[in-house]
């Protein structure tokens, strides 16, 4: 039904005048812009939605950031901007594409499919306007771009052109809701067409170098949910394995140190308890060195991140929580992360903690959410990793492993991990819960489990596209205006923000970040030394002897962190800006050292 596209245009029609496109949407006050308010009703209830009689925007005031237009930073934009034909042009990508993606500056551009179908339809309504205008009067003359005194014939042709662009936007959305399937969310159209675009730039990626290749390879397997066909091992079972009614590696009180006397200012024993309250005076800023904060809590960071967070939003006065009993049970839960393991410890754990505890407090969300809210994201975020083995999902379902048994391949550790954090809380005094309602008990295990779930690095694309149709649908229809007031889009918006501190690292001090990466790296190379002895294709990025760490970094940033944050900063404007020079700040470091880097046949993985 279309015509061929405009040249340097996924699509057709309305480009050919986008002077007369962009005017109907001034005239019609539908400008898109990149911030907008995040609004929140504080009388919202979790399992009952708003309280009886109290309007939505009644109360969210003191939720409401009135972003005034500010200065905009030239910032390289992630993959998501490219055109679908970038690759490769067909009529099929071309139509693919709304107006609204090319003929708005860049800061307002729409990518996500059904919010580019919303766009396209009010577009659509601006043009019926103004042909429903009375023939003769100034606005239609105007939006027709025919002088007064002009002969009615160029008008026509203007009409007949509005007539034939219009048709045109209708065909389009049309089509996009054509492809709509029964359950299938709008999210997906996102998802699915993200993942088209991030499939052909790993393509090409992986025809660049050997490392390319292995980079392309890791990205597509961790984070599209594409396992790999490898063929199973062959080891054999434990003998007498543990009843698969039981939850594995729980480990009874004699690995931890509850208190008996008084509870320490940061709930750890240590007498460099100074120096440790300089370093925690940091926690409400993005980059602090959880590192140190190790060093100076007896390898305790968890627990002195944690214990510190909840005091300083009074969490512990608000839901009844007796300090001994939290101190009892972070100290267990540190207890089940394994000191061994180089990345997912409570080292990590910490870090993800305190990164969302910023998050949560950045202008834009400070008064968004509710206390159940934010103690439910805080705790996810504290046993979001308890008990991480240091291998993958797909190690374990690859042996076999009691775990994938247990699970049935789906989210094997983020299951786990929930399992474990939430079973601790039966130890004796570990209840940190017990004066909680049992409607807010319930709420809070519901919202756990969501945020928990959403770490499986296989879902990331589809939590970034149903995060970045969300923030553009609202654009397009709510004015400005980003209310959250149902479950969904409050529990969506949490999800990611504890997925983004997950993935915070590249957004870190470049100090900070290096040592992460060291990190990571150590535990993907204990990975390949375990699938290499047991006689399994090693996995991406696995290969001490052949990955390249500052590719993977440069691959990683670009197809991942990138999108994401670009995403979480759009949400947020303009709290993350800071957060978006780093990340390409860190980048440019990592691509500098990518021409003299070789892979080395040490399992050591400095970047330095």
């Amino acid at each position: 039904m279309q015509g061929p596209a405009a040249p340097g245009s996924p699509r057709g029609s309305p480009r050919g005048s986008p002077e007369l496109f962009r005017k109907l949407l001034v005239n019609q006050s539908i400008r898109l812009q990149r911030r907008f308010t995040v609004a929140h009703p504080l009388c919202f209830d979790l399992e009952n939605g708003f309280s009886s009689g109290r309007d939505p925007l009644d109360s969210c005031q003191s939720g409401r950031l009135v972003q005034t237009p500010g200065q905009h930073y030239h910032r390289h934009e992630s993959f998501l901007y490219r055109s679908e034909g970038d690759h490769e042009h067909s009529s099929k990508t071309a139509s693919q594409n709304s107006s609204v993606a090319i003929d708005l500056h860049g800061e307002d551009v729409i990518v996500t499919p059904f919010a580019q179908v919303l766009a396209s339809l009010r577009t659509v309504r601006s043009n019926v306007a103004a042909l429903g205008h009375d023939p003769g009067s100034a606005t239609r003359k105007q939006l027709l771009r025919t002088p007064p005194c002009s002969q009615t014939a160029p008008a026509e042709d203007a009409g007949l052109q509005l007539v034939q662009e219009t048709l045109q936007e209708l065909d389009w959305c049309l089509e996009q809701l054509e492809t709509l399937q029964t359950g299938r969310s709008v999210g997906e159209m996102a998802s699915s067409k993200f993942k088209r675009m991030l499939n052909r730039e790993l393509t090409h990626l992986s025809e660049t170098s050997c490392s390319g290749n292995q980079v392309s390879e890791y990205i597509s397997q961790t984070f599209l949910d594409q396992p790999a066909e490898v063929e199973l091992s062959r080891m054999s079972s434990e003998d007498d394995p543990a009843p698969m009614s039981q939850i594995s590696a729980l480990r009874g009180p004699s690995l931890t140190s509850p208190p008996t006397a008084a509870v320490p200012r940061f709930g750890v024993q240590t007498d460099q308890e100074g120096q440790l309250a300089e370093e925690l005076e940091d926690t409400n800023k993005w980059g602090l060195d959880v590192f140190r904060v190790a060093e100076l809590s007896g390898n305790r960071p968890l627990t002195a991140v944690m214990f510190s967070i909840l005091q300083e939003r009074d969490m512990l006065k608000t839901f009844q929580i007796p300090a001994d009993t939290l101190l009892t049970y972070l100290l267990r839960l540190e207890g089940h992360y394994h000191a061994d393991v180089a990345y997912h410890n409570s080292v990590h754990a910490a870090d993800v903690v305190q990164s969302a505890h910023v998050l949560l407090g950045t202008p834009a969300l400070e008064a968004v959410f509710t206390d159940l809210e934010v103690l439910a994201t805080i705790f996810a975020c504290a046993i979001h990793d308890v008990d991480h083995p240091g291998v993958s999902n797909q190690f374990l379902i690859n042996t076999n492993s009691e775990l994938a048994l247990m699970y049935n391949d789906v989210s094997v550790l983020e299951n786990h991990h929930l399992a474990v954090g939430f079973k601790l809380l039966q130890a004796e005094n570990c209840n940190i819960f017990r004066n909680l309602s049992a409607k807010q008990r319930l709420s809070l295990r519901r919202m756990v489990i969501d945020m928990v779930l959403a770490t499986d690095m296989s879902k990331h694309m589809s939590l970034l596209a149903d995060l970045k149709t969300m923030v553009e649908t609202k654009k397009v229809t709510s004015l400005g205006v980003l209310l959250l007031d149902n479950y969904s889009d409050r529990i969506q918006v949490l999800q990611s923000l504890v997925h983004c501190a997950d993935l915070s690292n590249p957004t870190k001090p470049l100090p900070l970040y290096r040592q992460w990466t060291d990190r990571i790296m150590a535990e993907f190379f204990q990975q390949g030394d375990r699938e290499r002895e047991s006689g399994l294709d090693i996995s991406p990025m696995c290969d001490k002897h052949t990955a390249s760490v500052e590719k993977s970094q440069v691959g990683f940033i670009d197809y991942i962190a990138h999108p994401l944050w670009e995403t979480w900063a759009e949400l947020v404007h303009p709290d993350a800006q800071e957060l978006l020079d780093t990340l390409e700040d860190n980048r440019k470091w990592y691509q500098s050292r990518t021409s003299c880097s070789q892979p080395t046949p040490q399992a050591k993985s400095s970047s330095a």
